[in-house]
Protein backbone atom coordinates (compact mmCIF):
# COMPACT_ATOMS: atom_id res chain seq x y z
CA UNK A 1 0.00 0.00 0.00
CA UNK A 2 1.39 3.15 -1.22
CA UNK A 3 0.34 6.62 0.01
CA UNK A 4 0.47 9.28 -2.97
CA UNK A 5 -1.55 12.09 -0.87
CA UNK A 6 -4.34 13.11 1.51
CA UNK A 7 -7.11 15.22 1.50
CA UNK A 8 -6.43 16.98 4.54
CA UNK A 9 -4.77 20.71 3.74
CA UNK A 10 -2.59 22.49 5.69
CA UNK A 11 -3.53 25.97 7.16
CA UNK A 12 -0.20 27.31 7.01
CA UNK A 13 3.39 26.99 4.66
CA UNK A 14 4.99 24.00 5.79
CA UNK A 15 8.39 25.80 6.34
CA UNK A 16 10.09 23.25 7.91
CA UNK A 17 8.59 20.00 6.57
CA UNK A 18 10.02 21.95 2.77
CA UNK A 19 13.30 22.30 4.45
CA UNK A 20 14.05 18.96 6.02
CA UNK A 21 12.96 17.62 2.34
CA UNK A 22 15.51 19.63 1.10
CA UNK A 23 17.81 19.34 3.34
CA UNK A 24 17.64 15.65 3.23
CA UNK A 25 17.85 15.86 -0.73
CA UNK A 26 21.27 18.12 -0.93
CA UNK A 27 22.59 15.89 1.84
CA UNK A 28 22.09 12.64 -0.44
CA UNK A 29 23.56 14.59 -3.39
CA UNK A 30 26.59 15.36 -1.24
CA UNK A 31 26.85 11.61 0.10
CA UNK A 32 27.03 10.20 -3.52
CA UNK A 33 29.92 13.33 -4.87
CA UNK A 34 31.64 10.99 -2.75
CA UNK A 35 31.43 7.88 -5.10
CA UNK A 36 30.55 4.35 -3.55
CA UNK A 37 33.50 3.65 -1.03
CA UNK A 38 33.74 7.35 0.16
CA UNK A 39 30.40 7.47 0.54
CA UNK A 40 30.39 3.86 2.27
CA UNK A 41 32.81 5.51 4.48
CA UNK A 42 30.80 8.79 5.40
CA UNK A 43 27.94 6.78 6.28
CA UNK A 44 30.15 5.06 8.93
CA UNK A 45 31.54 8.52 9.86
CA UNK A 46 28.16 10.10 10.16
CA UNK A 47 25.10 7.72 10.77
CA UNK A 48 24.60 6.28 14.30
CA UNK A 49 26.91 3.34 15.03
CA UNK A 50 25.06 1.47 17.96
CA UNK A 51 28.77 0.38 19.26
CA UNK A 52 30.27 3.50 19.05
CA UNK A 53 26.96 5.87 20.45
CA UNK A 54 26.84 3.25 23.83
CA UNK A 55 30.47 3.56 24.26
CA UNK A 56 31.61 -0.34 23.37
CA UNK A 57 33.55 0.27 20.15
CA UNK A 58 35.36 3.39 18.60
CA UNK A 59 35.70 4.53 14.87
CA UNK A 60 39.13 4.92 13.24
CA UNK A 61 40.52 8.15 13.67
CA UNK A 62 39.55 9.13 10.45
CA UNK A 63 35.85 8.31 10.44
CA UNK A 64 35.37 10.00 13.73
CA UNK A 65 34.08 13.29 12.03
CA UNK A 66 31.76 14.23 14.64
CA UNK A 67 31.18 12.94 18.26
CA UNK A 68 29.20 9.87 18.48
CA UNK A 69 26.05 11.65 19.97
CA UNK A 70 26.11 14.38 17.53
CA UNK A 71 25.80 11.30 15.09
CA UNK A 72 22.10 10.90 16.55
CA UNK A 73 21.28 14.27 14.34
CA UNK A 74 23.50 13.97 11.40
CA UNK A 75 22.06 10.32 10.90
CA UNK A 76 18.40 12.14 10.43
CA UNK A 77 19.40 13.77 7.20
CA UNK A 78 21.27 10.76 5.81
CA UNK A 79 20.07 8.13 3.44
CA UNK A 80 21.50 4.57 2.09
CA UNK A 81 19.96 5.09 -1.76
CA UNK A 82 17.48 6.63 -4.04
CA UNK A 83 14.57 4.78 -2.72
CA UNK A 84 15.31 4.90 1.12
CA UNK A 85 15.55 8.76 0.37
CA UNK A 86 12.14 8.57 -2.44
CA UNK A 87 9.90 6.81 0.31
CA UNK A 88 10.81 8.63 3.15
CA UNK A 89 10.40 11.89 1.35
CA UNK A 90 6.88 10.97 0.14
CA UNK A 91 5.67 10.07 3.21
CA UNK A 92 7.02 13.04 4.91
CA UNK A 93 5.62 15.35 2.48
CA UNK A 94 2.38 13.65 2.73
CA UNK A 95 2.08 14.09 6.44
CA UNK A 96 4.62 16.11 7.62
CA UNK A 97 2.64 19.58 7.12
CA UNK A 98 -0.17 19.17 9.00
CA UNK A 99 1.57 17.65 12.30
CA UNK A 100 3.93 21.20 11.58
CA UNK A 101 0.46 23.13 11.31
CA UNK A 102 -0.63 21.55 14.43
CA UNK A 103 2.12 22.63 16.40
CA UNK A 104 3.57 25.49 14.38
CA UNK A 105 6.96 25.81 13.19
CA UNK A 106 9.78 26.06 15.66
CA UNK A 107 7.58 23.31 18.15
CA UNK A 108 7.40 20.64 14.91
CA UNK A 109 11.67 20.69 14.25
CA UNK A 110 12.15 20.10 18.68
CA UNK A 111 9.80 17.45 18.26
CA UNK A 112 10.93 16.01 14.74
CA UNK A 113 14.28 15.56 16.39
CA UNK A 114 13.16 13.91 19.49
CA UNK A 115 11.45 11.23 18.13
CA UNK A 116 14.46 10.93 15.76
CA UNK A 117 16.61 10.61 18.94
CA UNK A 118 13.69 7.84 20.60
CA UNK A 119 14.15 6.07 17.27
CA UNK A 120 17.96 5.84 17.32
CA UNK A 121 17.99 4.73 21.25
CA UNK A 122 15.15 1.90 20.06
CA UNK A 123 16.80 0.65 17.67
CA UNK A 124 20.27 0.44 19.35
CA UNK A 125 19.54 -0.56 22.96
CA UNK A 126 18.59 -3.94 22.00
CA UNK A 127 21.95 -4.82 20.22
CA UNK A 128 24.64 -2.32 21.91
CA UNK A 129 27.39 -4.01 20.12
CA UNK A 130 25.97 -4.01 17.16
CA UNK A 131 28.79 -2.44 14.31
CA UNK A 132 25.93 -1.62 11.34
CA UNK A 133 25.60 2.15 10.69
CA UNK A 134 21.99 3.05 11.01
CA UNK A 135 21.20 5.81 8.98
CA UNK A 136 17.72 7.61 7.58
CA UNK A 137 14.95 10.17 8.19
CA UNK A 138 12.29 7.05 8.98
CA UNK A 139 12.78 7.28 12.54
CA UNK A 140 11.67 10.91 12.54
CA UNK A 141 8.84 10.43 10.11
CA UNK A 142 7.80 7.77 11.95
CA UNK A 143 7.15 10.00 14.83
CA UNK A 144 5.12 12.55 12.30
CA UNK A 145 2.79 9.22 11.52
CA UNK A 146 1.90 8.40 15.12
CA UNK A 147 1.06 12.13 15.59
CA UNK A 148 -0.44 12.46 12.59
CA UNK A 149 -3.02 9.34 14.24
CA UNK A 150 -4.20 10.81 17.31
CA UNK A 151 -4.37 14.30 15.51
CA UNK A 152 -6.38 13.21 12.20
CA UNK A 153 -7.69 9.42 11.82
CA UNK A 154 -10.39 10.07 9.87
CA UNK A 155 -8.76 12.30 7.14
CA UNK A 156 -9.00 10.58 3.37
CA UNK A 157 -5.58 8.90 1.99
CA UNK A 158 -4.90 7.86 -1.72
CA UNK A 159 -2.79 4.81 -1.57
CA UNK A 160 -2.31 2.21 -4.56
CA UNK A 161 -2.35 -1.09 -3.49
CA UNK A 162 -0.27 -3.79 -6.27
CA UNK A 163 -1.77 -6.28 -7.69
CA UNK A 164 0.87 -7.83 -9.98
CA UNK A 165 1.38 -4.77 -12.72
CA UNK A 166 -2.04 -3.55 -11.84
CA UNK A 167 -2.06 -0.55 -9.58
CA UNK A 168 -5.44 -0.37 -7.72
CA UNK A 169 -5.99 3.55 -6.51
CA UNK A 170 -8.48 3.92 -3.15
CA UNK A 171 -9.18 6.23 -0.54
CA UNK A 172 -9.17 4.89 2.76
CA UNK A 173 -8.98 6.65 6.40
CA UNK A 174 -5.77 7.85 7.47
CA UNK A 175 -5.77 5.82 10.71
CA UNK A 176 -6.33 2.21 8.99
CA UNK A 177 -3.07 3.60 6.77
CA UNK A 178 -1.08 4.29 9.38
CA UNK A 179 -2.09 1.02 11.89
CA UNK A 180 -1.60 -1.16 8.79
CA UNK A 181 1.98 0.61 8.58
CA UNK A 182 2.88 0.19 12.53
CA UNK A 183 1.39 -2.87 12.45
CA UNK A 184 4.09 -4.21 9.41
CA UNK A 185 6.72 -2.61 11.17
CA UNK A 186 5.90 -4.36 14.62
CA UNK A 187 5.92 -7.52 12.04
CA UNK A 188 8.68 -7.22 10.28
CA UNK A 189 11.12 -6.77 13.22
CA UNK A 190 9.53 -9.96 14.80
CA UNK A 191 10.84 -11.83 11.35
CA UNK A 192 14.12 -9.49 11.13
CA UNK A 193 17.14 -11.64 12.08
CA UNK A 194 19.18 -10.41 15.01
CA UNK A 195 22.77 -8.39 13.84
CA UNK A 196 21.88 -7.94 10.06
CA UNK A 197 21.62 -4.51 8.34
CA UNK A 198 18.56 -4.00 6.32
CA UNK A 199 15.85 -1.81 7.74
CA UNK A 200 15.73 -0.56 11.29
CA UNK A 201 12.32 -1.53 11.98
CA UNK A 202 12.49 -1.20 15.70
CA UNK A 203 13.39 2.74 14.78
CA UNK A 204 10.82 3.02 13.39
CA UNK A 205 8.16 1.29 15.79
CA UNK A 206 9.89 3.48 18.57
CA UNK A 207 9.64 6.68 16.59
CA UNK A 208 6.02 5.99 16.24
CA UNK A 209 5.19 5.32 19.62
CA UNK A 210 7.46 8.72 20.61
CA UNK A 211 5.07 10.51 18.21
CA UNK A 212 1.88 9.34 19.60
CA UNK A 213 3.56 10.00 23.83
CA UNK A 214 4.35 13.63 22.54
CA UNK A 215 1.83 15.36 20.55
CA UNK A 216 -0.54 15.83 23.53
CA UNK A 217 2.46 17.70 24.54
CA UNK A 218 3.47 19.99 21.05
CA UNK A 219 0.21 20.21 19.83
CA UNK A 220 -1.09 23.75 20.09
CA UNK A 221 -4.26 24.11 22.01
CA UNK A 222 -6.74 24.87 19.00
CA UNK A 223 -5.61 20.96 17.58
CA UNK A 224 -7.74 18.26 18.97
CA UNK A 225 -6.58 14.61 19.56
CA UNK A 226 -8.78 11.87 18.22
CA UNK A 227 -8.91 8.16 18.59
CA UNK A 228 -8.78 6.09 15.25
CA UNK A 229 -11.85 4.52 16.06
CA UNK A 230 -13.80 7.16 17.43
Amino acid sequence: MIPLRDDNPSGTPPIVTIAFIVLCVLVFLWQLSFGAEGGQRIVYALGVVPAVLLGQGQLPPDLSLVSPWMTIFTSMFMHGGWMHLIGNMLYLWIFGDNVEDAMGHGRFVVFYLLCGSAAVFAQALPEPSSIVPMVGASGAISGVLGAYLLLYPHARVLVVIPFGFYLHPMRIPAGLVLVLWFGLQLLSNLMAQPGQGGVAFRAHIGGFIAGMILIPIFKQRRARLRLPWS
